[in-house]
């Protein structure tokens, strides 16, 4: 029991916040002061012993431990930072930009690493040991400072897969029993059911029935009205993660209990339900969110996952009362999933979506996924399907990191084809952010509080252009 209670501690710890990230840059940043400290007094004591020799002594300081490692530092500087931004920028291995931010850290860390790598080999005693206990550590800070622009990775079990969340199996669901107009009736009156004060993140293998898809577990978020014994048939949001990603790495990066539990404390308990399941079946796959040789991923997502929705939890069954959401490749999946289906999905919240899906180039994914269907493919891509079978009766509520310059391309050319179907459309820039889990958190806070507008949950606390995390381009 202590062994779990301790394991469970750790696979808590903060990765971008807290005690864990300023213990490794604290200690980084005092074991390099002590090693440049040494050095330097090596390089002064060197300049004081040659101070009268010849110039060919002198011209020798420059061949010693510090010098060399200062030019060591530079190079590696130099040739990481354009190393990381061909990477990113040029040949696009990530299939975004990883942006300025990201780029210079890695250069930054790679500084580092030449330094400390030629340090080693040049000195000795205490300069050395400091310089070899420095590899780790700058290679753990680089990590760690990646991350945190990108909060991709929340805790250390975040890292392994590890999730502290019980299964659904675990506790008593019950079916709606009211409307949420009922349930604010009752709040009025302070005649509630009896409820928890926080709802709950839970586990779940969601049957494949129809589509035969293989999926990891999804996640889900009930907020403390569904917890209760008449609970109220209350909003879906349906929500993706990215590629490589996975539903509980949604959960986390994207701060879903927390969002939602702040939201459901003003709202007499009352939140969407929140529906994470797996597109990909891994994190090395890309399903494309479409019904392909590779998998029914389509079929799961708009079938196999809400029928089990509708059937297990307290939801409503109207597409006005669901939305679907999601991060990259998430919010690719958001825009083509939702006009494709307009008799399930009324809303759309996509952060940092494509333009199109993707897994290598068009004609690879035509052959590899559709068996050389094209017209398979551009059936899937979000404007071809907005305009296709969209309905004048969706919103779409579309956001993109202020650094991330193809995603606000993107955005906008969706929103415009949203626009001309008669969607009701908002686009929101998130300032001092780029394709990272940020702009997602800006972006849904005031997606909630406008969901929960439009489906009966409560009215705008403030409109979103007073939201000081976003900007509203339209």
């Amino acid at each position: 029991m202590q062994n779990s209670v301790w394991m469970k501690t750790v696979m808590e710890w903060s990765l971008v916040r807290g005690a864990l990230p300023r213990t490794v840059f604290g200690v980084t940043a005092v074991v390099a002061a002590v090693l440049i400290v040494l050095m330097l007094v090596d390089a002064v004591r060197d300049v004081g012993r040659n101070g009268g020799r010849s110039e060919a002594l002198r011209g020798s300081v420059w061949l010693r431990p510090l010098p060399v490692s200062i030019i060591a530092m530079v190079i590696c500087e130099v040739l990481g930072t354009v190393a990381a931004w061909l990477v990113s920028d040029v040949f696009v291995a990530f299939g975004v930009s990883l942006g300025w931010p990201v780029i210079f850290t890695v250069g930054a860390g790679l500084a580092a690493l030449g330094f400390v790598f030629t340090a080693a080999l040049r000195t000795r005693r205490l300069r050395r040991i400091c310089a070899i206990v420095l590899i780790p550590l700058i290679i753990l800070s680089t990590g760690l400072g990646v991350d945190g622009i990108y909060g991709e990775y929340q805790t250390v079990g975040s890292l392994v897969g590890y999730t502290p969340y019980a299964s659904i199996d675990s506790i008593d669901v019950h079916k709606s029993s009211m409307s949420v107009e009922q349930w604010l009736n009752k709040a009025q009156q302070n005649a509630l059911p009896d409820m928890p004060k926080q709802g709950k993140v839970l586990t779940v293998d969601i049957p494949n029935t129809k589509s035969g898809f293989t999926a990891r577990k999804a996640m889900i978020y009930l907020p403390p009205a569904a917890l209760s014994k008449q609970p109220p048939a209350l909003p879906v949001m349906e929500l993706l993660a990215g590629q490589p990603g996975s539903p509980g790495r949604l959960v986390a990066a994207g701060g879903i209990a927390a969002m939602m539990n702040t939201y459901a404390a003003s709202h007499h308990g009352l939140a969407p339900i929140v529906l994470v399941p797996d597109q990909n079946g891994a994190d090395t796959h890309n399903s494309l969110c479409a019904d392909t040789t590779q998998g029914k991923a389509e079929t799961y997502l708009t079938q196999d996952v809400v029928a089990w929705a509708k059937r297990t939890l307290p939801v409503a069954k109207k597409a006005s009362m669901w939305a679907i959401g999601g991060f990259s490749q998430g919010g690719t999946c958001t825009t083509q999933l939702a006009p494709r289906h307009p008799d399930i999905y009324g809303a759309m919240l996509p952060v940092d979506g494509e333009l199109k899906p993707t897994s290598g180039t068009v004609d690879e994914m035509v052959q590899n996924y559709f068996a050389g269907d094209r017209n398979a493919y551009d059936a899937q891509v979000p404007v071809n399907a907005i305009a296709a079978t969209g309905s004048s009766s969706q919103a779409l509520f579309a956001g993109a990191g202020e650094r991330d310059a193809e995603s606000i391309r993107n955005m906008r050319t969706i929103a415009a084809a949203a626009r001309k179907a008669g969607m009701e459309v908002t686009e929101l820039l998130v300032p001092g952010t780029g394709h990272d889990w940020h702009a997602v958190q800006a972006v849904w806070k005031p997606g909630l509080e406008w969901f929960g507008q439009r489906t009966g949950l409560g009215a705008m606390t403030k409109s979103v252009k007073e939201y000081s995390q976003v900007e509203v381009l339209q």
